[in-house]
């Protein structure tokens, strides 16, 4: 049998090591000997003696940011012995490798794919997103050191913020979390209704200080309300800054 379809690109890309790698630019490999925590409908194949576990919010902390962020995002637990291969919508995955307890990174929480239960993670609001409404409130700020995989809707920009510097919400993916984030409407900075447009409304996340700020050329659409709306849980989880990560593992 003959096609192109069996070209070296497209089998299976294998290492002697575990853990998180790419299979190719739309696909994570996780070459498992343990266990790691990924999106939950993320799995399109596995191998080997592998386990599923859905894992709830955990505790009155975690049930009350659950509540809060309108999460719609639940995470698996994956353990056991094999390969598992994840993919969310055929969109871009990226690996970023967290080197010590003082690396840190704010991820919009439908970005995020998997992560290694070594990474401490917490759920926190946007600063000045008090102003804002179906539009997302929360990221995901990730610490310590492994590994975790992002995806991107297209090819994305890594802006170096060292002045000042302003993204659609829609469309921030992650930044370092020593950053100076704010929120701000349009026409206060002179741009009237040209951003959030998917949103009905006009803000616009502004960053200060040192570090970088990941950018994709897609706009997400918003939920139907990002706090205290009526829209479901899974709608929630997918718009704005927002949708985070269930709190795990307490």
């Amino acid at each position: 049998m003959r096609s192109n379809l069996f070209a070296p690109e497209n089998q299976e890309q294998e290492s002697a090591q575990p853990g998180l790698r790419l299979q190719n630019s739309k696909m994570l490999k996780a070459e498992l000997d343990g266990e790691f925590l990924a999106r939950q409908g993320a799995m399109v194949a596995f191998q080997g003696q592998v386990h599923f576990e859905a894992l709830g919010s955990g505790g009155i902390g975690g049930f009350i940011k659950k509540q809060l962020t309108g999460e719609g995002v639940p995470l698996m637990k994956v353990s056991g012995r094999g390969d598992v291969f994840l993919a969310d919508a055929a969109q871009d995955v990226h690996l970023i490798d967290l080197e010590g307890p003082h690396d840190a990174l704010s991820i919009n929480g439908k970005n995020v794919l998997a992560f290694e239960p070594t990474l401490s993670y917490d759920i926190q609001m946007v600063q000045g997103a008090g102003m804002m409404s179906g539009a997302g409130l929360f990221n995901c700020v990730f610490s310590g050191q492994g590994r975790l995989a992002v995806t991107c809707k297209g090819t994305p920009v890594v802006l170096n913020v060292d002045q000042p510097t302003f993204a659609d919400p829609q469309a921030a993916v992650a930044w370092s979390a020593g950053l100076q984030v704010g929120v701000h409407r349009a026409d206060q900075i002179g741009l009237g209704t040209l951003l959030g447009r998917t949103t009905g409304e006009a803000f616009t996340l502004t960053f200060g200080g040192r570090g970088f700020v990941i950018v994709q050329p897609s706009e997400e659409p918003p939920p139907s309300s990002a706090v205290g709306g009526h829209g479901s849980g899974q709608e929630a989880g997918h718009g704005g800054v927002g949708g985070m990560i269930n709190s795990f593992l307490r």
